[in-house]
């Protein structure tokens, strides 16, 4: 089956190159666009202070992350390696998410995740609806996918809400409502068709003896005085 994982991550700001570093980092495994229930997720102190205004789209303050562990730590960095192994990286908008993972790994001497095991969600909606508000947020709501869990931006459960939207993106749940819909039409033929009460093309084997069907005969003949209706049955 085919493995891939979605990611998303919480920052410090928009650029790793002016010093922003991770806060929050979740993967989520999928087969057949499907979650498997195995995730990865973690809180990481980014040895810096928090902007307010990146706080305020996270809520994660400086207060919360200090004392958790930091990236350059196996539990954070071989871990995570370990989860995603070769598997391709579903993101949304995913030059962010990959800018800001290869800057930590390359940061402790780590191989980076190249450009091509990444899959970018945004560029498959903005091909899907061109000239669409095509955020994380618009999609859920074009599919009706509840935000109802969510009130500030999360790395894990927008990893959830982005697994739905991959699905969606890619047609699983319409194919899975064509093999209902297929599945039914066959029960409703099956049930109610043209043929549904046609001559059964093996007929069922008697299961009365001989014995039996002529005491019944004559039992029809001494009640009923005529057997011309039983017979035109064939009974």
């Amino acid at each position: 089956m085919a493995r891939e994982i979605v990611l998303d991550t919480e920052t410090t700001g928009f650029e790793p190159q002016l010093g922003h570093r991770l806060v929050e980092l979740a993967a989520l495994e999928i087969e057949e666009f499907l979650p498997t229930g195995r995730t990865f997720h973690v809180y990481i102190d980014p040895e810096r202070d928090m902007p307010p205004e990146a706080e305020k789209v996270h809520g994660l303050s400086a207060a919360f992350l200090k004392g958790k562990p930091k990236f350059a730590e196996p539990q954070i960095s071989q871990a995570f390696l370990a989860f995603v192994g070769d598997a391709p990286i579903i993101a949304h908008n995913a030059s962010f998410d990959r800018a800001f993972v290869n800057h930590e790994l390359a940061q402790v001497g780590l191989d980076i995740l190249p450009e091509g095991r990444w899959i970018d969600t945004l560029a498959m909606a903005k091909k899907r609806f061109p000239g669409m508000h095509n955020s994380l947020d618009a999609l859920c709501k074009r599919y009706k996918i509840s935000l109802s869990e969510r009130e500030k931006h999360g790395a894990l459960i927008d990893a959830r809400l982005l697994a739905a939207v991959y699905l969606e993106l890619k047609g699983g749940r319409e194919r899975g409502l064509e093999l209902v819909a297929e599945q039914s039409k066959i029960q409703y033929v099956g049930a109610r068709g043209d043929n549904a009460y046609a001559a059964r093309p093996r007929p069922l084997a008697r299961r009365s003896t001989e014995e039996e069907r002529a005491r019944h005969a004559s039992f029809i003949l001494e009640v009923m005085k005529n057997d011309t209706l039983w017979k035109k049955h064939g009974l």
